[in-house]
């Protein structure tokens, strides 16, 4: 008999990961459509800086050194088998579901071919050099991340953020000086909250693209902004599942695990990452911590052991960069409790490398410094 089949749907920060630790004991298949990672911690980083392309797409070419990447959809997916989108099926003693959620550019992107995300990227960063002004959408961390983007690439562009809720950051358990560190320094760089009121219909435009808009909030405020994004929205992406874990969905779209993160009533089947019912903020951390359980569980299960390994979410953290030199970050001090470190301490954390040095060691790739 050959090696266990593993195989691992979506090619993600824990696809990847799985995918790799599993690599030396089992046949491993990793199914993911894009033709190269997308490092998404630098992705807005590189929708204000061509030099950043180089540090966020990633080949998965030496990603595995005995298992083999499919760039193909998985369109059915039941326990034991996968049905890609040429039509062959593949066979898995074990499978991992990766396949993450679903995002507005410039934070993720659809297209599954690395020159045309780059050459949406060159039309983006065009158009922020000929925007005066730019709306966002949503005031979460992606939502002020991209606003700290702009600002240090494009300090001459008027932003606006939006959001219904009454203030930033309110969708997770943050801290109020994270809160108001972060907005401090936006406000600083001249950044302006229109905060407590939704929208009353979105901008009849693409995000990204310039083509000059008017909008309201229901509150009556006049926003004109030439371009806007959208920072709000996940959805898991796990459609794909038929017959017998075709139950296993929840209503919006997440998977119920148990602590071994294996889909409740299924031994063999794991879902790791943003797709999973962990209640935990969607964070790339998070995501490679949940593939190490898996990974591990996986292993013990080839041996003819039992799974052990367990994933505790962990408290609300957060390293949220705005730009290479600001920021403000919510960590575990040296005693447990949580603290709030300012600009200086992001920058050094993640604002300056975004963990892309990581992630290229992970691919086998070097990418070019950051100019």
């Amino acid at each position: 008999m050959g090696d266990p089949r593993v195989v691992v749907v979506g090619g993600g920060y824990a696809g990847a990961t799985v995918a790799t630790a599993l690599d030396a004991v089992a046949d491993v298949t990793l199914v993911e459509p894009k033709d190269s990672f997308v490092h998404a911690t630098g992705a807005l980083r590189a929708a204000v800086d061509v030099s950043w392309e180089d540090r966020v797409f990633f080949p998965y070419d030496h990603l595995l050194a005995r298992g083999r990447v499919l760039h193909e959809y998985a369109q059915a997916v039941s326990s034991t088998q996968v049905r890609l989108s040429a039509g062959r099926v593949i066979d898995a003693d074990y499978l991992v579901l990766a396949t993450g959620t679903a995002y507005p550019f410039p934070a993720k992107f659809i297209e599954s071919d690395v020159l045309v995300a780059k050459a949406r990227l060159a039309r983006l960063r065009e158009a922020l050099r000929e925007a005066r002004s730019a709306l966002i959408v949503g005031a979460g961390p992606v939502g002020l991340e991209l606003a700290g983007e702009i600002s240090s690439a494009f300090p001459g562009i008027e932003l606006v953020i939006v959001d219904q809720a009454d203030d930033a950051l309110t969708t997770g358990d943050y801290l109020p000086e994270l809160r108001g560190a972060i907005r401090s320094q936006l406000e600083a760089r001249g950044v302006t909250f229109a905060l407590g009121s939704p929208l009353g219909y979105l901008p009849p435009v693409d995000v990204g693209v310039l083509a000059p808009f008017t909008v309201h909030t229901r509150a009556g405020r006049r926003i004109d902004a030439d371009l806007w994004f959208r920072c709000y929205g996940n959805q898991p992406v796990t459609d794909y599942l038929v017959g017998d874990l075709a139950g296993v969905r929840l209503p919006d779209g997440r998977i119920a695990v148990g602590p071994t993160l294996n889909v409740r009533g299924y031994p063999s089947v794991f879902a790791i990452g943003d797709i999973t019912d962990v209640p935990e903020s969607k964070r790339a951390s998070a995501a490679i911590a949940h593939a190490h359980v898996a990974a591990e569980n996986i292993r013990a299960l080839i041996a003819g052991g039992e799974p052990v390994a367990v994933h505790e979410a962990a408290a609300e953290l957060v390293v949220l960069p705005l730009g290479p030199e600001g920021g403000a970050s919510q960590l575990l001090g040296p005693d447990g409790i949580r603290q709030v470190l300012g600009a200086s301490e992001t920058s050094a954390i993640k604002g300056a490398d975004l963990f892309s040095t990581a992630m290229a060691e992970l691919f086998g790739s070097a990418p070019r410094a950051a100019e």
